[in-house]
């Protein structure tokens, strides 16, 4: 008989569960007022606040060992998603310049931009927390997402020598950052959260791949190809 995991405070599953996702929102709402700081008082581009915060936004799936199986109340770990969800929509059309989600989240300071990448990732986030909850495409899906598409251009644009173009331009030494991002956040996220699934030479393929994916991908549509990638071979190899 498989023993049930114990709860925070003995508490029945759905309160539990409750609790971890006001921790994920503590820790997600967070981090752009930290961005923000950073930005207006120390002089942080916004290119880097805009990946440090997904990075931090990716990486929220650290969560999900905390959540307890058995009711429709594990689900609750997409609710930071959600609420962004509908935060980016607002603020994309009627916030103003100097909005802590637009200083933060944009490269350029348009607030457009918000219903672009930004929005792509949230909802593919929604995705990975409720269809593939605890799986390892989902898991993976995230951690490549979140680590790999997030260093790339930190590295890139600061590093980048050896230039090349598909759709848009990228450089050798940010496709190696997002394969090595890849490739350490997929190893430790799935050894976390779906220990029985671990399979580092699986793992490290996908993590080619996906890397292949995000270099040829236009602009903005890449937090839904590399995902869609990811997902697609985690169910073949």
């Amino acid at each position: 008989m498989t023993a049930i995991a114990p709860t925070f405070f003995d508490l029945p599953v759905v309160w539990h569960n409750v609790l971890v996702m006001l921790l994920t929102f503590a820790y997600v709402f967070s981090v752009p007022p930290l961005m923000d700081w950073l930005v207006t008082n120390h002089g942080l581009p916004r290119d880097i606040s805009r990946k440090i915060t997904h990075i931090c936004a990716g990486s929220v799936i650290v969560f999900l060992p905390l959540f307890r199986d058995g009711d429709w109340s594990h689900y609750l770990n997409i609710t930071v998603f959600a609420v962004w969800t509908l935060l980016l929509i607002q603020k994309g059309l009627f916030a103003a310049d100097d909005d802590q989600a637009v200083k933060t989240m944009t490269r350029t300071g348009d607030k457009r931009e918000l219903l672009k990448g930004t929005l792509y990732f949230v909802v593919v986030a929604m995705i990975c927390g409720t269809l593939y909850y605890k799986q390892f495409a989902g898991v993976l899906a995230m951690a490549v997402l979140g680590w790999g598409d997030g260093l790339a251009p930190i590295i890139g644009t600061r590093m980048g020598k050896i230039k090349y173009k598909v759709f848009c331009e990228r450089s050798v030494e940010g496709s190696l950052a997002f394969l090595a991002g890849s490739l350490g956040a997929g190893l430790f996220f799935v050894w976390l959260i779906v220990p029985e699934s671990f399979d580092p030479a699986k793992i490290a393929m996908i993590a080619v791949a996906a890397t292949v994916i995000e270099a040829v991908s236009p602009k903005e549509v890449d937090n839904i190809l590399i995902p869609t990638g990811v997902i697609a071979l985690s169910a073949v190899l």
